[in-house]
């Protein structure tokens, strides 16, 4: 018998594995695309020639004060290390002064980061620049409320953002399992908006009434009647934001596609891309699908690896096993995720998420539904094992371990298995 070896990424290292070719129904990789020969050239071309905007240079005017909105440590993966110090330089060439911008990092309602991590997200040498601050969603006396939307949320931002001349959106955009896809206007809502808003917009990816769940309709690919982003872009619009700068990666991480320009088609343009790169199309769901997040920071709590959770149970037969590798370096985080799992029963959870909405509770939420479609099973830290059980995920720390348990859960004797190296990401289209 044959056998396929892989190597997938866990946390900063990887892991290796076998199992019989016979057996392999799908190896879910993407397209990938070459990223730009000189990634500074193309970032700056596309400053130059946005996409329905005039060019940065001609929208931003000397004295202006700038707030651009940056993503968190959870994103690293956008590599603003790299681009950030050419945004500002460009500001500065257009009349733009070091000290009349501010970096503020999007953290929504995840935890502050630290200065390491500004340092991390931003490079020293900027931090040293410009001002680079977090903000804080529960800090009431720094916002500024604007209105609310035709669904009742009431839209408050960081006063920063608020108060600034010009306001530029940067981020990268990816799949996401409630708003469809990320970057755009998730850089306002929830990146810098107040807990309120945030609370009140998210609360539209749950169902209609306690005991529904989540919202079907608030998943991956979908923005058309998908209400919790619909309510996020009217959310954004309060702040007109005045150009975009969002980034597409490809399957090894690189930076490929770089969209500029008006807010809403720029980032439009960059989720064409991602249906370009990562949804694949599959015939057949596996009776054992094998994921892995990508590696960090993808992997760096149980929070950020739903994800791949989510990409991986649509891949996986109803009643099926997922394998998720997911080294969850920093699994308490946020702090209050798994505080939701200490109640008695789901809709004991989901009434509670609904009384006080934490995106974290939605996410608990969604972790019980994947449980109930099949068995998930976590390679990560021993550390992790209990803290995965009271989550409805079985924790193991090798690959040997997970695949014997798959095995012995399977009710086949060869079962179908489909391996996802970057589950994080891949999202599969089952074609019926």
């Amino acid at each position: 018998m044959t056998e396929r070896h892989f190597k997938l990424k866990i946390g900063k290292g990887t892991a290796d594995f076998s199992i019989p070719e016979e057996q392999l129904l799908y190896e879910l990789v993407g397209e990938n695309l070459a990223p730009p020969e000189d990634l500074a050239a193309a970032y700056l071309n596309a400053l130059a020639h946005p996409i329905d905007s005039p060019p940065l240079s001609e929208i931003v005017n000397p004295g202006e004060t700038v707030a651009i909105a940056v993503s968190d440590i959870t994103r690293v993966w956008q590599h603003n290390e790299l681009t950030l110090p050419l945004l500002i330089d460009y500001l500065n060439q257009a009349g733009i002064a070091d000290k009349d911008i501010t970096i503020i990092i999007a953290v929504g309602a995840h935890r502050q980061n630290t200065a390491q991590e500004l340092e991390e997200l931003c490079t020293k040498a900027i931090c040293r620049r410009v001002k680079v601050i977090n903000h804080n969603a529960w800090d009431k006396d720094n916002m500024v409320y604007y209105g609310k939307t035709s669904r009742g949320t009431e839209a408050s931002f960081n006063r920063v953002v608020a108060e600034a001349d010009r306001v530029i959106l940067t981020g990268g955009v990816i799949y996401h399992y409630m708003v469809g896809y990320g970057g755009g206007r998730k850089s306002i809502m929830p990146g810098v908006s107040s807990l309120k808003t945030i609370q009140q917009s998210h609360m539209w990816a749950m169902g209609k009434r306690t005991g529904d769940g989540s919202n079907p309709l608030a998943a991956n690919m979908k923005t058309l009647g998908n209400p919790a982003h619909e309510d996020m872009m009217e959310v954004a619009a309060f702040v007109k934001p005045d150009f975009i700068v969002n980034v597409v990666p490809n399957l090894d991480g690189d930076i490929t596609g770089i969209f500029t320009g008006n807010w809403i088609s720029a980032w439009q343009k960059a989720t064409q891309m991602v249906d370009e790169i990562f949804g694949v199309t599959i015939d057949e769901q596996a009776d054992i699908v094998i994921a892995s997040a990508g590696g960090y920071p993808k992997d760096i709590n149980l929070y950020q690896s739903q994800k791949t959770i989510d990409n991986a149970v649509y891949a996986m037969k109803p009643g099926g096993i997922a394998i998720i590798l997911a080294d969850c370096p920093d699994i308490k985080e946020p702090g209050e995720f798994f505080d939701w799992f200490s109640y008695p029963s789901a809709f004991d959870m989901e009434k509670a998420v609904r009384e006080n909405f934490l995106i974290s509770g939605w996410v608990a939420v969604r972790q019980l539904e994947y449980a109930n479609r099949g068995h998930i099973i976590l390679v990560t830290q021993e550390k992790n094992i209990k803290l995965a059980e009271n989550a409805g995920v079985q924790g193991v720390t090798s690959m040997e371990e997970a695949l014997a348990i798959a095995y012995e859960k399977c009710d086949q004797n060869r079962p179908k298995i489909t391996i996802m190296p970057q589950g994080a990401n891949t999202f599969p289209i089952l074609e019926t």
